[in-house]
């Protein structure tokens, strides 16, 4: 409320400076925990920055400036979808176009290859016929790097099964990654969903795939054991998690990015280090490595 009662004054004042393009876009919901929201702008650069220019980035590395910018821009991004969906429907209700309209897209590498490249083509298909050619073209460039660590890893994973279990976004947006390899998804569930969360999250899963809401460590324990003989290969999930599916022996994920991600370009290049961490688990080892 503060920044935008700011930025509205300042504008009817005429202090607030603003050289709009026809590509202005918006971060939104990028805490930049891991690199995320640095590899994020390098894709949206190469979509052509002139023409995709990100003003302001809501809130890793982003400044008062830059948010006081935002209801000028033509589209809002958003990657957290829990956390700032609110702030994105304020600004489309408030400023018309200049705050909206929004759009939830998925480049990290914990999404996977087939989410990077349909976000980057929904992206490009709200401009011009430039910004999409720049879509294809950026696909292109790194589908050979994909489809190389796809075919390494998915002959070892085709078939094995995930329970997954974290917070705002990733039991919907992760699914496919783990499709991509091959794997299928058995159970998938929030720690702080609301409804329109789970309607979009039948749009990832297949029929049968078990989704449960804010369950507890002991309560997902319960579950995972009550599967019995068909327990999943791998648990996906958060910290609170983390130790106790490892003294059960079982292969874990952590599904934040600061275990494994590392201050650099983490949308496409270092993929193969999410895979390798899924591939080389404790538990049922031969099952996994060739």
């Amino acid at each position: 409320d503060w920044v935008f009662t700011r930025a509205d004054k300042e504008k009817k004042e005429g202090k607030l400076q603003f050289e709009s393009t026809p590509y202005d876009v918006a971060i939104i919901g990028d805490y930049n925990i891991g690199g995320d929201a640095w590899a994020s702008r390098i894709l949206l650069e190469e979509l052509g920055l002139a023409a995709a220019r990100v003003v302001a980035q809501w809130s890793g590395d982003g400044t008062i400036n830059e948010m006081l910018m935002t209801p000028n821009v033509k589209m809002n991004l958003i990657h957290c979808y829990r956390s700032m969906n609110y702030i994105s429907r304020h600004m489309e209700e408030a400023y018309g176009i200049g705050g909206g309209p929004w759009l939830e897209y998925n480049f990290d590498d914990d999404f996977g290859p087939t989410k990077i490249a349909e976000s980057l083509r929904e992206i490009a298909s709200k401009f011009d016929s430039k910004i999409q050619e720049n879509a294809e073209k950026i696909i292109a460039k790194y589908q050979p790097t994909m489809d190389a660590i796809v075919n390494k890893y998915r002959p070892r994973l085709e078939g094995k099964t995930v329970a997954m279990m974290v917070g705002g976004l990733r039991p919907r947006h992760v699914v496919p990654a783990f499709q991509d390899l091959g794997m299928k998804m058995v159970g998938t569930g929030y720690e702080f969903a609301h409804n329109d969360d789970y309607k979009r999250t039948t749009h990832y899963i297949e029929n049968g795939t078990i989704v449960y809401d804010d369950v507890t460590a002991y309560e997902f324990e319960e579950f995972v054991k009550a599967l019995k003989d068909d327990d999943p290969d791998l648990i996906a999930s958060g910290v609170k998690e983390k130790y106790v599916f490892q003294k059960m022996g079982l292969p874990f994920r952590q599904m934040h990015s600061w275990d494994y991600s590392e201050p650099s370009d983490r949308s496409y290049k270092p993929i193969e280090s999410t895979f390798f961490i899924i591939i080389s688990c404790r538990r049922k080892k031969s099952l996994f490595l060739a």
